[in-house]
């Protein structure tokens, strides 16, 4: 559902500290939006100053209460701090969107429709799905928030060597290769009990990531309370660069969709959040399930 909102306040937090133009995009957005908004407003820059830093600022920024909205100025991983803070602050009014200043921008490639600040003046604010991420027995525990996937296996490691070979498309390249040589599968067992041996599985909530990879064709899947499984069983690893291959091109095509999906973990495991690698330990219960409508943005 969409409706027009305007806000009391907005803040835009952003890593001064970033590789990108995190500063430089966030002044300018600051800039942009008290030339278009017709309203009176506190637009207010906020700077972070070290990890888990945003989740702190993005809380506060909210849990007074009102029509607020909070914009990250980064990459997914910032924005995934924004929005795990939005959340903690239990305002219902509170609005979260992100100006990407990172490297893949998936969350915004995928959802975004037209110019951020275009998009801020317009007021059109609609609700979308989130993944919970529990990982232990506790049922209750409010557990942690994915905007966009949660991938186990080959992403993260994948990641954690992007973050070693650096940015640039040659680079990243080369750091892919080197990764996907020394690769090995990973076990876990399914809530039925069975075993399975994968080389990749990912939970997703957006059609497409890492910039290149189309996971799924579904169409307006932001907010069906649901998320697609994409699952790669172990195989021979000229098969597993097949697929990867037709998610660059062709996509993968209709993939299945769950609103929850469990498992424990046989071994230690590390896995990707929206583009933050974390891990998790072995006979650990792990379980994601859809938030359906659970944040408010742009769009």
């Amino acid at each position: 559902m969409t409706s027009a909102r305007t806000f009391e306040s907005i803040v835009i937090i952003f890593n001064p500290n970033s590789t990108g133009d995190a500063r430089r995009l966030a002044e300018g957005l600051q800039g942009e939006l008290e030339g278009l908004l017709s309203y009176p407003v506190d637009i207010r820059l906020q700077p972070t100053s070290h990890a888990g830093h945003a989740v702190e600022l993005a809380r506060d920024a909210v849990s007074g209460g009102g029509d607020v909205l909070v914009v990250s100025a980064s990459g997914d991983g910032g924005y995934n701090e924004v929005v795990n803070g939005v959340m903690q602050g239990g305002n219902p009014k509170a609005v979260c969107a992100v100006l990407g200043a990172g490297n893949a921008n998936d969350h915004r490639r995928s959802t975004g429709t037209q110019p951020l600040g275009e998009a801020i003046a317009a007021g059109r604010v609609r609700s979308i799905d989130l993944l919970r991420v529990h990982t232990g027995g506790e049922a209750d525990s409010p557990g942690e928030y994915a905007h966009s996937y949660v991938g186990f296996g080959l992403t993260p490691v994948v990641a954690m060597d992007l973050e070693k070979g650096g940015k640039g498309a040659l680079k990243e390249m080369v750091s892919v290769i080197r990764t996907f040589s020394k690769f090995e599968p990973f076990e876990l067992r399914q809530a039925d009990g069975a075993r399975r041996r994968l080389d990749s599985l990912v939970l997703a909530n957006i059609p497409e990531m890492a910039k290149y990879a189309t996971l799924s064709d579904a169409d307006d899947k932001l907010a069906d309370g649901k998320f697609e499984v994409v699952l790669f069983a172990h195989k021979p690893k000229w098969r597993v660069l097949l697929t990867a291959l037709r998610a660059a091109t062709k996509g993968l095509g209709d993939q299945p969709s769950v609103s929850s999906y469990s498992f424990t973990t046989l071994k230690p495991l590390t896995y990707q959040i929206d583009g933050e690698v974390k891990s998790v330990d072995a006979d650990t219960p792990v379980r994601i399930e859809c938030a359906p409508a659970a944040l408010a943005t742009l769009g």
